[in-house]
């Protein structure tokens, strides 16, 4: 089976991306200008909904202005899952607030909802909610808590592209602000990059502010201008969180085949579905009738009996040629955080049997049938 190694993810760059790239570079004009500008307007157009779409330099960066501008401060919580990469909590410090982990729901691996509201206190004041691996969490039924209390809702949608829940795609639902990740081995890419897209005028507003250095005007409009134009003002102190116009090169020619790297990426995972059941082992939570399901990760997980055999397993499987990974080592056994927060495994049963027993597979568009059954077979002979 070692004709090939199986990369765990590969981006699918094509003719569009390059072209778009060197017409940047012969443009003169390398930075943030005209094309970051094009490609926040055809994101929005491709949500709808009515948001504006603020491009960032990651999705990173896009958390961090999103709960700046909704007005997260020093001494605040925020209330967050344990079950996600490190960068959706640690924007909470970036701010002098205090991050509030949540174990996940099993049949979406997404917050716990349920546990929401017993950890709201005064000092909440506002909760990240992570779309997990592409299924789309509950945000109306968030809504309906954050609204009781007056708590703002951040989506970290870094996994969601394209996702739906009740006909309205992930960008679109009830929240104060949403993240979108552009990193190489999500459903669109710009190598690094994100778009942070919201309703509110306001949050839009603050967002390009403090998207660089606080300033009123930005380079492209500076420098480019017909007369002079060079005054400015630093209105905070902001952030270097602007996206190149190369990146956004790339980005524009990716979103224009969003929905068939969507489509590639279900037809993988219905594959993979339909084969895998009969090994015993549990494939992903599924999206409800009607709705999308981006399929940026395909996290199977073994039998609770075969925890001790997860680390076997993926050494079997690259011994087949084919790479893998876990999503994630949850935040409640990371250094800092269980430090930090004083957490323990007990506090987080889900979170942590799903992390002992979860292998992430092969998912990209450019997969080929042939591949998409070696991963299968790899899957069969790994197991004990």
């Amino acid at each position: 089976m070692m004709n090939e190694f199986i990369k765990f993810s590969s981006p699918e760059i094509g003719d569009d991306e390059i072209a778009g790239v060197v017409d940047v570079l012969r443009s003169g004009w390398l930075t943030s200008g005209a094309r970051s500008a094009a490609f926040e307007r055809d994101f929005a157009e491709f949500l709808g909904g009515s948001v504006e779409a603020i491009a960032v330099n990651s999705a990173t960066a896009g958390l961090h202005l999103a709960l700046e501008a909704v007005g997260v401060g020093a001494g605040d919580e925020v209330i967050t899952t344990t079950h996600t990469f490190t960068a959706t909590a640690e924007v909470i410090r970036y701010l002098g607030a205090n991050p509030v982990f949540l174990d996940i729901d099993p049949s979406t691996l997404c917050i716990d909802i349920s546990k929401i509201e017993s950890a709201i206190t005064p000092k909440t004041k506002a909760i990240i909610v992570v779309h997990f691996a592409g299924i789309s969490a509950n945000i109306s039924a968030v809504a309906e808590i954050a609204k009781r209390y007056d708590i703002k809702i951040v989506e970290d949608a870094a996994h969601a592209l394209p996702s739906s829940i009740d006909g309205h795609l992930v960008g679109t639902l009830n929240s104060d602000a949403t993240v979108f990740s552009f990193y190489a081995n999500k459903t669109i890419t710009t190598g690094e990059g994100g778009m942070l897209v919201t309703r509110s005028q306001e949050i839009a507003n603050r967002a390009r502010l403090m998207r660089l250095h606080g300033i009123d005007r930005d380079a492209f409009g500076r420098f480019q201008a017909k007369i002079p134009s060079w005054f400015y003002q630093v209105m905070a102190p902001g952030y270097k969180y602007n996206l190149t116009d190369m990146a956004a090169a790339i980005g524009i020619a990716q979103l224009k085949k969003a929905w068939r790297f969507q489509a590639a990426r279900e037809r993988i995972a219905k594959e993979y579905n339909q084969k895998l059941n009969r090994f015993g082992i549990t494939i992903p939570p599924q999206p409800l009738q009607g709705d999308v399901h981006s399929w940026h990760l395909y996290v199977i997980q073994l039998p609770a009996e075969m925890k001790e055999y997860r680390d076997n397993f993926i050494n079997k499987m690259h011994d087949y040629g084919v790479g893998c990974s876990v999503h994630y080592i949850p935040l409640h056994l990371q250094p800092y955080w269980k430090s930090f927060c004083d957490l323990r495994k007990e506090m987080f049963p889900v979170s942590q049997m799903v992390y002992e027993t979860s292998v992430s597979l092969p998912i990209y568009s450019s997969m080929s049938d042939e591949q998409i059954n070696r991963v299968i077979q790899a899957v069969e002979l790994s197991l004990p």
